[in-house]
């Protein structure tokens, strides 16, 4: 039985759990996909997104294929759902992509695409690789675990972005195919005993998640048990994959569930997948001060101190920040590994 998640897949011999990588083989559970990837890019932080950590820089991207979740709306299905091997066209060690990280100047890597706890021992050997080059990591990842891979997953990881996709019950098992409450087990552990920066992203789908009730819920749960220092994302859904008849989500869905947040508590929230200057900027939670401005993933003002606090009122900006910000910009730069160190 593979111990990584809830689902708790029970395998014979040869057999593959839902994620596809994790597999029996010789009666023992082990990672079909360690040493290969879907892919690797260099993409502004904000992309994660992560609004609070190291902004401005770089951070070399990268997946393997599969996922531990069944979203029905997925908009990387066709990585995360993937049940071919040939997905996984590049190969590297973690010393390869550390090395590759830091020839790129890069601040970070991101285990993303598809969800890095499914390949965590590759995540994890990374991850250790990565901090001879004082290279941080980040997760985007949806905090379906078990609570011992849990605690050994995040045990390596500097910053992460969790995609809390609803507030029910019944969402999470009609349209992802697992439950609520360990994801909300995930962020009280992050936010309790460890010292990862995370952020939250809720995917808003018109008549699914999108309820004023349900926003309200979550937005009080979130300060009530995280904190009010804890940004929140609220991105704009697009119909993709088995959800193609659902309309994309209006931008005023998006500044209804901001404005919830901020009347809630919520020092920092966002709206994503749109162009929104008030929404997408980080704005002072004591004076109402512009902090940083963003057009999207690129920043246009910054108005943090040395300390990371407001120049307007000197209140602090909960965050990870450099003295300067980085000015990568919102630049997408697909990278193949042996162009830039010699292959494993």
């Amino acid at each position: 039985m593979c111990d990584v998640c809830p689902r708790a897949c029970k395998l014979h011999e040869g057999q593959q759990g839902l994620c596809f990588v994790r597999a029996n083989r010789n009666g023992k559970i082990v990672l079909t996909s360690y040493g290969r990837s879907s892919g690797y890019c260099v993409d502004p932080i904000e992309k994660k997104p992560l609004n609070h950590f190291l902004p401005g820089t770089p951070t070399l991207s990268f997946g393997t294929a599969g996922c531990n979740l069944a979203c029905k709306f997925c908009q990387n299905w066709d990585i995360s759902k993937s049940r071919e091997t040939d997905t996984l066209a590049d190969s590297a060690s973690p010393e390869t992509i550390a090395a590759v990280a830091a020839r790129l100047d890069c601040r970070s890597i991101a285990f993303t695409y598809n969800d890095p706890v499914i390949f965590m021992e590759y995540a994890i050997d990374t991850a250790i690789a990565c901090r001879e080059h004082d290279i941080k990591t980040v997760a985007v990842t949806a905090g379906y675990i078990c609570d011992e891979p849990r605690r050994e997953f995040f045990d390596y990881i500097d910053a992460a972005n969790i995609d809390l996709k609803a507030f029910s019950e019944k969402f999470y098992w009609k349209i992802t195919g697992a439950h609520l409450q360990p994801v909300l087990d995930t962020l009280i552990y992050l936010k309790q005993e460890t010292n990862v920066w995370f952020e939250l992203t809720t995917l808003l789908i018109p008549g699914e998640n999108d309820s004023a009730t349900e926003l309200e819920a979550m937005t009080q749960w979130v300060v009530e048990n995280l904190g009010a220092d804890v940004p929140m994302h609220f991105t704009a859904f697009h119909p993709d994959w088995k959800m193609r008849d659902i309309p994309a989500t209006p931008p005023e869905t998006l500044t209804l569930a901001r404005s919830i947040a901020l009347k809630n508590g919520v020092h920092y929230a966002y709206t994503g997948n749109v162009i929104d200057k008030a929404g997408n900027s980080t704005w002072c939670h004591s004076c109402g001060g512009l902090l940083i401005g963003r057009q999207q993933y690129t920043l246009s003002e910054w108005n943090l101190d040395n300390n990371g606090c407001c120049q307007h009122c000197g209140s602090r900006c909960s965050g990870v920040f450099d003295n300067k910000p980085g000015s990568w910009g919102a630049r997408r730069l697909p990278v193949r590994l042996a162009d830039v160190v010699p292959s494993d």
